[in-house]
């Protein structure tokens, strides 16, 4: 069973610092896929981040050296600690899972980024 749940956004002033969690019902040890999407008003969802099980990560480029992805398989939970937010990170957050072929998504949490 997948059912995901994010948490951890909110508001936070340029420059600061936010960590959104991604909570499974349900194991995430045989979920090899799972990733942090972010969509803004008026744009298209993007991939923030993504990691596999194995741990091996991927970043888009305009958040490398800021975001860090991470798992905890034994806790069912990914994380995704931002770090030097800037206002252009405002969105809603998803975090998406993949399992045999079946996408998941969870229903987002919001991040603004503003003095």
């Amino acid at each position: 069973q997948v059912q995901l749940v994010e948490s951890g956004g909110g508001l936070v002033q340029p420059g600061g610092s936010l960590r959104l969690s991604c909570t499974n019902s349900g194991s995430i040890f045989n979920i090899n896929a799972m990733g942090w999407y972010r969509q803004a008003p008026g744009k298209q969802r993007e991939l923030v981040a993504s990691i596999t099980r194995s741990g091996i990560t991927n970043y888009a480029d305009s958040v490398k050296g800021r975001f860090t992805i991470s798992r905890d398989n034994a806790k069912s939970t990914m994380c995704l600690q931002m770090n030097s937010l800037k206002p252009e990170d405002t969105a809603v957050y998803y975090c998406k899972a993949v399992r045999d072929g079946i996408v998941y998504w969870g229903k987002g949490t919001l991040v603004t980024v503003s003095s």
